[in-house]
């Protein structure tokens, strides 16, 4: 693993998002960089966190608290992200150790998030995950239907929603995403009227098309790739 390299991407694309946000008329303190760590191991991350990187984000929840657990003594140094689909049964074990979900998909997860929330102290935020794109993999409320579920989600008073969450079509180019990005953004603005939540946050952009994201008003990006790209030995 080269460290070095490590620290060059990372510095490469944090001024990638401050151009993009600078692009948007904003600072490059509006974008937080979610770091995404799937499928690396504890000893590639470590170098990452000690470059600056905050923010960890995992795919799946038994992924993260292995590496919860591994990295453990780094201690406050690391804000962990679940940014991929979280099953009912994991909620209770993941919710404490995370600082924000980013992909609650469906009324009947935030409702869940919601029950176990009123018994912490202190929730983490979550972002509600729209299928922008409309492809059938994806999970997500469609962008119709989370906009009918306007009333019962701002009834989910325990769990804070924080905004939206979108991932573009499989195959697309930066800027063919960018259809994704603006209609999650509008998206969110209705959803803000309805529900009078501020819904700050937009979490939108990987590694191939966060540029564009964040031209659209993306505050959450979340890059993998373009981080380890070239680490390996």
């Amino acid at each position: 693993m080269d460290a070095e390299r490590i620290r060059d991407n990372l510095e490469r694309v944090k001024a990638r998002i401050a151009g993009a946000a600078c692009r948007s008329g904003r600072p490059a303190e509006s974008v937080r960089l979610v770091a995404v760590t799937k499928r690396n191991p504890p000893e590639w991350i470590r170098p990452l966190v000690a470059c600056g990187a905050r923010d960890l984000g995992e795919n799946y929840p038994q992924e993260l608290w292995a590496k919860a657990e591994s990295l453990a003594d780094l201690g406050g140094a690391v804000r962990w992200h679940l940014i991929g689909h979280l099953q009912s049964n994991k909620v209770k074990k993941t919710l404490p150790m995370v600082a924000m979900i980013h992909a609650v998909d469906s009324l009947k997860l935030l409702r869940i998030l919601d029950d176990a929330a009123g018994s912490m102290d202190g929730a983490p935020p979550v972002c509600l995950q729209v299928n922008t794109s409309g492809e059938p993999s994806k999970h997500g409320w469609d962008p119709e239907g989370i906009l009918a579920d306007a009333e019962a989600i701002a009834a989910c008073r325990s769990i804070p929603v924080a905004g939206l969450m979108t991932m573009a079509a499989l195959g697309t180019t930066a800027e063919t995403a960018r259809g994704s990005f603006v209609a999650l953004r509008e998206l969110r603005d209705r959803l803000r009227r309805r529900t009078g939540l501020p819904l700050d946050e937009l979490s939108m952009g990987m590694s191939n098309d966060f540029e564009t994201a964040i031209e659209e008003g993306a505050t959450l990006v979340r890059v993998g790739s373009a981080l380890f790209e070239g680490a390996e030995p």
